[in-house]
């Protein structure tokens, strides 16, 4: 009898309980079906309207190619013959990246706000707040593939965006122009005095090759090839030696150029030890001196070539920066989108309110449950703050 009496209990229990399934959930949705159509369409409606308030966006764009040329010291480590292939053949990184750093800079980005007195145009008080808006409707982006760099720039006026894209170029063109002029002179004031002294060591050198005895032994020794390529090695890796003292001025110790020319100096001190272990051991000064006077006749040759790039390299204007494509006054506006802008809002209204219909429904099948009826009306009288 008892297991009798215990089974319409569980009959009961189980009649009250929420089966919740597939079908359960499409019930609310079926429900409110005209209330899930007519809410998003009407905020769509109103997103679409409050769109035709704001100011339309005009988009300038522009392309450059920056400059492919090397540096002075990727152009004499190749003047400098066979031994440069000793480096590893490290491949330094085209310019476009830096490039692309100085049109993002502080220094343009001041000028483009004093130019186009964008402290009223963007209703700011101070100058970082601008830069920052600025920053926010310009786009520089770099094409790995081509090298082309693009400047975008979105503004309320069509005229004022086309101006401002192209006046990021002349901008780029005073700050190369600049930097160029004065880091070439600074190394042409460098080789200059490089070029001096080993001048003066080359007039002594010679003075004191000219001054030594040949004797019959020196002669059979025939030390001009061994001499000559010992010379050109220490020449070479003296120069390799001063090249990173020059770049460390302006490059980083991780920059490829530096680890180019830590790759030089190690594989030419390497070459060096391998030379001077296979010179002839003779009783005869004459040849020290003439190696020596070989290594300062080096130097000089390739302090010449240093200093004359250094020297054109200040005369010159700065990096050619060339216009692929300028700037010119869009003729349709960019944004706002507004189908786009109604279209996502109204399906968004559309979720959150059969996520609600549907949590709703869920609750109120929930509240069945005596156990948790009994707790929801606990968690209503708390909240309203009927504590007895």
């Amino acid at each position: 009898m008892a297991a009798d009496d215990a089974n319409p209990v569980n009959d009961r229990v189980d009649e009250d309980a929420p089966n919740i399934g597939f079908l359960e959930l499409l019930i609310p949705l079926a429900q409110y079906k005209w209330r899930l159509l007519l809410v998003p369409v009407a905020v769509a409606a109103m997103a679409l309207g409050m769109t035709y308030l704001q100011s339309p966006i005009f988009t300038a764009k522009t392309t450059l190619l920056p400059p492919r040329q090397q540096s002075s010291v990727n152009a004499v480590l190749g003047s400098l013959g066979g031994l440069a292939s000793l480096a590893g053949g490290a491949a330094v990184k085209g310019p476009g990246d830096q490039y692309a750093a100085m049109l993002g800079s502080q220094t343009i980005a001041d000028k483009l706000v004093d130019q186009f007195d964008l402290l009223q145009v963007y209703d700011e008080q101070y100058r970082f707040r601008a830069r920052k808006r600025l920053a926010d409707n310009s786009k520089i982006g770099l094409d790995k593939k081509d090298g082309l760099i693009t400047i975008e720039v979105n503004d309320t006026s069509p005229q004022r965006a086309a101006d401002m894209a192209n006046a990021y170029i002349d901008r780029l063109r005073e700050m190369t122009s600049t930097l160029s002029v004065t880091e070439a002179q600074e190394r042409r004031q460098f080789y200059e005095r490089e070029l001096a002294t080993a001048r003066q060591g080359l007039a002594r050198s010679q003075s004191e090759l000219a001054s030594s005895g040949i004797s019959e032994a020196t002669l059979r020794a025939e030390p001009r090839a061994a001499a000559e390529a010992l010379s050109m090695a220490r020449s070479e890796l003296a120069v390799t030696e001063v090249q990173l003292r020059v770049a460390a001025r302006t490059l980083a110790d991780g920059t490829p150029e530096v680890q180019q020319l830590l790759a030089k100096a190690g594989a030419l001190r390497a070459q060096l030890s391998r030379l001077e272990q296979k010179q002839p051991k003779d009783e005869s000064n004459y040849i020290d001196k003439y190696r020596d006077f070989k290594y300062q006749e080096g130097l000089v040759e390739v302090f010449s070539k240093q200093y004359e790039l250094a020297r054109l390299d200040e005369q010159r204007d700065g990096a050619v920066i060339q216009v692929i494509d300028p700037a010119t006054v869009p003729e349709w506006k960019s944004a706002p989108k507004r189908i786009n802008i109604a279209a996502i809002t109204g399906l968004i209204t559309a979720m959150l309110l059969a996520t609600w219909l549907i949590g709703r429904h869920l609750w109120r099948l929930s509240l069945r449950d005596p156990a948790v009826a009994s707790k929801a009306a606990t968690l209503r009288a708390t909240l309203r703050g009927d504590v007895s």
